[in-house]
């Protein structure tokens, strides 16, 4: 059964002419399918022809990162709809959200930068309400006000993943109490992640995805190098020994969900 990697940023293989070496060695690895994440205005376009020379290998989403949000961001908003009149069609909106860890060190800055997050974050969840597509979160120290925003923002809650899931047993429950998921990267595989495996553990089999978020995070035995969504094997395999099943169980459960939250 083959790997889906749901989260991996791919400009960088692609402008340094290494995708197709990348994409040879995440066949061999067993990973079969890619989506590549959109951050902003940029990489927006390169997701799409991505996903148009290489289908059903490829896939890919729009979103603003709440790191890309300058002050110009309405503009960039408003273009994401325009990217479900073309084909092929993103396969959801993201990754959007709030981050605390990238603010300017000086307070008023960073009271004026997250406040621009959250009204571009909101802008975001009201175009994904409308369109019914799923929503790919970024939430790094803003976990209660990403799920506040999503709470009054509409959106079905069984459309949300928070990507790169690295909070604990009572974040993960609160995300699945609404019917929410997180997805898991190599974080699983460090040492010093025992709350991120109780989390894993907590929501269970019945919702699990993996990433690479590549070319961050690289799983051991790889961590210090570039990630890549080759480096997916290792992390399914590890999550497998967590689960206490099969190899096959755990890759053919992880790409029925991929599959089915992602509408691949």
């Amino acid at each position: 059964m083959s790997l889906i990697d749901t989260h991996a940023h791919l400009e960088g293989f692609s402008h340094g002419g290494t995708l197709e070496g990348m994409l040879a060695d995440a066949r061999l690895a067993g990973v079969g399918e890619v989506i590549a994440i959109g951050t902003a205005g940029d990489d927006w376009m390169l997701g799409r022809e991505l996903a148009r020379s290489h289908p059903g290998v490829l896939h890919h989403t729009v979103g603003l990162h709440p790191c890309s949000v300058g002050e110009g961001w309405e503009k960039a908003v408003e273009k994401l709809e325009a990217h479900w009149q073309g084909e092929p069609r993103p396969v959801g909106l993201g990754e959007c959200g709030l981050d605390r860890f990238h603010l300017p060190p000086d307070p008023a800055e960073a009271e004026a930068n997250f406040s621009r997050q959250r009204a571009a974050f909101a802008a975001q969840l009201d175009l994904a309400r409308r369109l019914g597509c799923p929503v790919v979160v970024h939430s790094r120290g803003a976990f209660l006000p990403c799920l506040e925003m999503i709470d009054r923002s509409g959106v079905d809650w069984g459309r949300v993943v928070f990507h790169c899931f690295s909070e604990g047993l009572g974040e993960i429950a609160q995300l699945n109490r609404r019917g929410g998921r997180g997805s898991f990267t190599g974080i699983l595989t460090y040492k010093k992640a025992e709350e991120v495996r109780a989390a894993a553990r907590e929501q269970g089999l019945t919702a699990l995805m993996l990433e690479t978020d590549a070319p961050y995070l690289a799983p051991v035995p790889y961590r210090g190098k570039a990630n890549q969504p080759a480096y997916l094997r290792p992390i399914a395999e590890f999550a497998a020994l967590l689960f206490g099943i099969s190899y096959d169980e755990l890759a053919a459960t992880t790409t029925a969900n991929s599959r089915k939250f992602f509408g691949l």
